[in-house]
């Protein structure tokens, strides 16, 4: 919720790769229309959720290029990665098994990621010192924190 700070989800859609199967690089698309209906969402976030753990096949990992390099993630079942929608992207082959995944997009109440990263990083913070009863700081920073997200959100 913290990293994402969602307006709107996207159904979940399912994918399952075998034998050779991939999909290849892209940066999803920036709206989608939920089928069937009028409903359209921004796509400022992919999420990709892992129904199966990685021992259970070969390849097949998300990777993602982003400002950080390059990431290949391939995560325990019911484990999920978060990551912007305009990163480039692909699903490396699979050569052993099946790989089971979930995938959907979210539309942000903030549209900007650098600045959803910087509220992600206060909220953090936040949340540290709060383990800290009584700290003079935490209502200040939280103060910082709502009237940062009050000026950068979009809500209707």
């Amino acid at each position: 919720m913290s990293a994402a700070l969602p307006l709107k989800v996207f159904p979940p859609l399912f994918n399952r790769y075998q034998n050779g199967q991939s999909f290849g690089t892209h940066v999803d698309n920036a709206i989608r229309q939920v089928p069937g209906t009028p409903y359209k969402i921004r796509t400022d976030l992919s999420a990709t959720l892992f129904l199966n753990g990685p021992d259970e096949y070969e390849g097949g990992e998300l990777v993602i290029e982003d400002t950080y390099g390059v990431q290949r993630i391939k995560l325990s079942a019911g484990h999920l990665v978060l990551y912007p929608s305009t990163s480039l992207h692909h699903v490396r082959p699979v050569t052993r098994g099946t790989r089971l995944a979930s995938f959907f997009w979210i539309q942000s109440m903030v549209r900007d990621d650098a600045r959803r990263s910087i509220l992600f990083d206060l909220d953090l913070g936040i949340q540290r010192l709060e383990r800290d009863p009584g700290h003079p700081s935490v209502v200040q920073l939280t103060g910082v924190y709502h009237n940062l997200l009050r000026h950068w959100s979009e809500v209707s």
